[in-house]
């Protein structure tokens, strides 16, 4: 998105996108894809806005690009002062009001001491095949090297040079770090250390139960939690909030384990008994969170600002993708933007 960005910009700039798998590889592929119109502080709002237009604008342009709207149902408990929070955190195109009938065709249970909303703008999509289409629509205007590896980054006063896992070096007037989860990775730990960001593991339980077809997603807003019904896919997806921190990607091969399993159950049979004893597997990866937020870290990491980098968004990506790409660009090209361009999110 950043790549697509800087062209929309700038027309005929020499781009080149680096990835060190195959595109929609990593955290793309197993991302929920879930996008719900909130901000937990007014610059995550703006960026949610920002992103939920773009989306909807790229869906009147391309109908048949892999984002799928959803009804949403937000439970959380009664009291004023959770109403106010909700009342600011979500958008007002989220037309947020309470629910009138069942939570999932009343498979989900409202306890005591909770109450049920309803709110409009949200949707989910097929991350992996949505950044797939992306790049093939890029690759007459960029150069790809997928499955190449960024071997060391040194940004001098007047450009950037990468070496390559193939032996060769790359000069650019200026780029940007979008490592996801690979924070640790030696060749832009170092630069990276000052921002303090950590990584956390993420997990989301596959619940073998098949949506309606008028499902939507329910968020548990207390616990930080939701259910996605995954119609593509015929099956639930419940994602809680593990604590598993400074995990690294490359250590998560063990997939779904005992403790994952118990935390999810616990949570899920609070709500849902029946879809708590429909989980046996699930997704399991990791991103990378900024501290200082909530929200992303988008910044130069040197003196000259030619080397950007932007992520960080806690699980976020998707949901705020094009306003990263947006804050990103503005880094990279600090003119003010024309009057008919997109502002940007800052």
């Amino acid at each position: 998105m950043t790549a697509q960005e800087v062209l929309r910009r700038t027309p005929g700039t020499t781009v080149m996108v680096l990835d060190r798998d195959t595109v929609a590889s990593g955290a793309t592929r197993r991302s929920a894809g879930l996008h719900f119109p909130r901000g937990a502080t007014e610059r995550v709002r703006r960026m949610s806005a920002y992103s939920q237009d773009w989306y909807e604008r790229l869906r009147a342009a391309q109908p048949d690009v892999p984002v799928r709207p959803l009804g949403m149902t937000v439970v959380a408990g009664t009291d004023a002062d959770t109403e106010a929070e909700l009342r600011t955190a979500y958008l007002p195109e989220a037309r947020l009001r309470p629910a009138t009938g069942p939570v999932a065709a009343g498979r989900v249970t409202v306890p005591d001491g909770r109450a049920a909303w309803t709110a409009d703008g949200c949707q989910y999509a097929d991350v992996g095949a949505l950044t797939a289409r992306l790049a093939r629509g890029l690759r007459s205007r960029a150069a790809f090297r997928e499955g190449v590896r960024v071997t060391a980054v040194r940004a001098a006063a007047d450009a950037v040079e990468l070496r390559l896992g193939t032996g060769e070096r790359v000069t650019a007037a200026r780029a940007v770090l979008a490592p996801g989860p690979w924070l640790g990775d030696p060749a832009w730990a170092e630069a990276l250390a000052p921002l303090g960001l950590r990584v956390k593991k993420v997990v989301a339980l596959h619940v073998d139960v098949a949506p309606s077809a008028a499902d939507g997603a329910v968020v548990f807003h207390d616990e930080d939690a939701f259910l996605l019904p995954l119609h593509d896919r015929g099956h639930w997806l419940f994602s809680y909030t593990c604590q598993e921190w400074d995990v690294t990607p490359d250590e998560l091969g063990g997939g779904v384990s005992p403790r994952n399993l118990r935390e999810a159950r616990e949570l899920l049979a609070r709500y849902a008994p029946a879809f708590a004893a429909r989980c046996a597997s699930g997704r399991v990866f990791c991103d990378a969170y900024n501290p200082t937020g909530p929200g992303p870290a988008v910044t130069a990491l040197d003196t000259a600002g030619r080397l950007v980098f932007a992520g960080a968004a806690g699980g976020s990506g998707y949901r705020l993708a094009p306003a990263l790409a947006a804050e990103a660009a503005d880094l990279l090209d600090p003119r003010p933007a024309a009057a008919d361009e997109t502002r940007s999110t800052k």
